[in-house]
């Protein structure tokens, strides 16, 4: 387990104690049910219930010997209990039991990461807000493209973390599925009735049908959209890592007082926690691979998923709860230099208006080949030889037959270009989210 990254409400939820917790849960529930069935004696579920207790370090003893897990969990139980543990496990099968109290930590682990991700969405919709109008320059291929709004980007992930909550949600109730049908699923040792009605108590829905086990493209559904949530938290991190860049310096991670970058050089302020979050997405989505490689077992089922569930379930909840917390750290300190960002969009003295030129002279009746050829000339011109690209068009024999310059210059306002700021907006926000916070109002764009 990558204890490392555990927040304490993840942690707990993934320990020992919880995972022996959650097994007694559903020995205890299947105990209450049959009693109420007349299988088992109301006298038993009482003593049962009164004594049954565990240590983790008595059940890590016992399986020393028997080298299975849950039969030493039972031999603890019925320690404790005496005579009437007879009754615990009483038609059960180890997944039964396993399975079904995993369905219960990974219901609990999704209800802690909806939070997060609630938290991350809110962090991402305030910066957002915030920079509605902040100018920046749109890059495609790593190349000026296009004027765009740092308000817009942010939007944008934004976007992403609703959709991978829906995911999650979704994930959430794929999982949340328990069996109690016994050793081939064929409910050869107890009615259907006891698995319902075990489930319902546990607030989870019973399998329509299992074999020894849940199957497990649920497993892999969720940890699919776990890793999902990662390369959103990814796809963030790695422009902000652009942004970082010493030759862009548009954005910045917080830097807090005393920390250092370099052990070398002193002046390094390193992207760090972007940095880390795209390293930790690609455990996302190998720990994805290896929940895909479980779904295909042997006839009614065999062990070769178990020992990867161990690891990849505990471990993709644990990291996705910490990246959530950080990427919203993240977004809460990130340095916003708008300025910069003005500046890197003047950098190349209005090239990047290119597209509208040749629109328009396209529009005024101009062969598209031809017109592209003139802009292109107009546009390299200023890109090789640092000239300013509206003068030079305003200058342009063949550009002023058809616009005159008051007219040019009306092309070449930002303001045109970003008029869809506010409607986008109001796309993405229109609905309250997830946290349930109210929609913003959302004004026309204050570019200047």
């Amino acid at each position: 387990m990558i204890k490392r990254y555990a927040l304490p409400e993840m942690t707990d939820l993934w320990s020992d104690e919880r995972r022996f917790k959650a097994w007694l849960a559903v020995e205890l529930a299947v105990c209450e049910v049959q009693a109420e069935m007349g299988v088992i004696p109301a006298a038993a579920l009482d003593e049962i219930r009164a004594k049954a207790r565990f240590t983790v370090e008595r059940i890590a003893e016992i399986e020393q010997t028997t080298r299975h897990d849950v039969i030493a969990f039972t031999t603890a139980l019925a320690e404790s209990i005496g005579s009437a543990a007879r009754y615990v496990h009483f038609g059960l099968t180890s997944s039964d039991v396993v399975d079904t109290a995993n369905a219960i930590l990974m219901r609990d682990a999704c209800d802690l990461l909806l939070r997060r991700l609630d938290a991350f969405a809110a962090a991402i919709r305030r910066r957002a807000h915030e920079h509605q109008d902040t100018v920046m320059i749109g890059r495609t291929h790593g190349v000026h493209a296009e004027p765009t709004t740092f308000g817009l980007v942010l939007a944008l992930y934004y976007a992403d973390a609703q959709r991978n909550r829906r995911r999650l949600e979704q994930a959430r109730q794929t999982v949340a599925v328990g069996k109690i049908s016994g050793a081939v699923g064929t409910f050869a040792h107890l009615d259907p009735e006891v698995e319902a009605r075990v489930c319902a108590r546990l607030g989870l829905q019973p399998a329509p049908i299992s074999t020894q086990v849940i199957q497990r493209d649920r497993h892999a559904e969720l940890l699919t959209a776990l890793a999902l949530i990662g390369a959103g938290i990814e796809k963030l991190a790695l422009e902000v890592r652009h942004l970082q860049r010493t030759e862009v310096r548009e954005a910045r991670e917080s830097f807090g007082a005393g920390q250092k970058g370099s052990s070398a050089m002193p002046h390094k302020r390193n992207p760090i926690v972007s940095e880390q979050l795209c390293g930790l997405a690609r455990v996302l989505r190998s720990n994805a691979q290896a929940a895909l490689e479980n779904i295909a077992l042997w006839h009614e089922r065999d062990i070769s998923h178990s020992s990867v569930e161990r690891i990849i379930l505990p471990d993709s909840c644990i990291v996705t709860d910490y990246m959530l917390d950080k990427a919203t750290q993240l977004v809460d300190g990130l340095a916003v230099d708008a300025d910069r960002m003005r500046a890197n969009l003047e950098s190349l003295r209005g090239v990047t208006f290119s597209g509208t030129l040749l629109l328009e002279m396209t529009r005024r009746g101009l062969d598209r080949e031809a017109a592209y050829a003139i802009v292109q000339r107009l546009a390299l011109r200023a890109w090789d030889e640092g000239e300013d690209f509206i003068a030079l068009a305003s200058q342009d024999a063949e550009v002023q037959s058809l616009i005159a310059p008051d007219e040019l210059a009306q092309l070449f306002d930002l303001r045109h270009q970003l008029r869809n700021v506010s409607a986008i907006f109001k796309r993405v926000f229109a609905a309250p989210d997830a946290a349930g916070l109210p929609a913003p109002e959302v004004g026309a764009a204050e570019l200047f």
